[in-house]
């Protein structure tokens, strides 16, 4: 089964030159698994987690992660799409 979520923490992590181990520090959570986000190797996601970021970040859900279609999917109209905030 293809992934279709697409993590945005290393774009948001570089704009603000954060280095894994210290976002990891600062949420006091384990490195690994801020390091398998923001390498796209996670299959499985904490929600406390992502509230975590949204809130280190001051950001939605949808700037930290996006549902990407595959190539047989046609992709949401915006009236079909839910974004949570």
């Amino acid at each position: 089964m293809d992934i279709l979520i697409k993590f945005h923490l290393s774009k948001l992590m570089g704009e603000r030159k954060l280095k894994t181990a210290d976002l990891a520090r600062d949420l006091g959570v384990n490195r690994g698994s801020i390091a398998r986000m923001y390498h796209e190797t996670v299959e499985k996601v904490d929600v406390e987690l992502l509230n975590d970021l949204c809130r280190y970040f001051g950001c939605g859900i949808a700037d930290l992660m996006e549902y990407v279609p595959s190539g047989n999917e046609s992709p949401k109209t915006e009236s079909e799409t839910v974004r949570i905030k």
